[in-house]
């Protein structure tokens, strides 16, 4: 049975945090990629109150498999009370490229 590709979007406060957790995703591959995005701006609401924060986004690439224990680590390291782990399944893509994904996680 072939492992499902995800893509899982988060956001962080800044490049630091955002780094830091996608270098520990890598490291213990977990996630085979993970974009940093900069310049986000999120819009949403917070105890009570619209919040507009300045964030960056994290784009993780990994599968099925490892999505319970890449969601357990990436609350671990964040300095959120509630972050953002949102996981898409990925319905196609370059044949190679998936593959690697597969490859690249432990």
């Amino acid at each position: 049975m072939s492992k499902q590709v995800m893509v899982v979007l988060s956001t962080a406060p800044d490049e630091v945090v955002g780094s830091r957790i996608a270098a520990a995703l890598v490291e213990r591959r977990l996630a085979a990629c993970v974009n940093i995005v900069s310049g986000v701006r999120s819009l949403y609401w917070w105890e009570g109150k619209v919040r507009d924060d300045a964030e960056v986004l994290l784009i993780c690439k990994t599968d099925d498999s490892h999505l319970g224990e890449l969601t357990a680590v990436l609350e671990e390291l964040h300095p959120y009370d509630c972050p953002e782990v949102v996981a898409l399944p990925v319905t196609g893509g370059s044949t190679a490229y998936l593959r690697w994904i597969g490859e690249s996680l432990g």
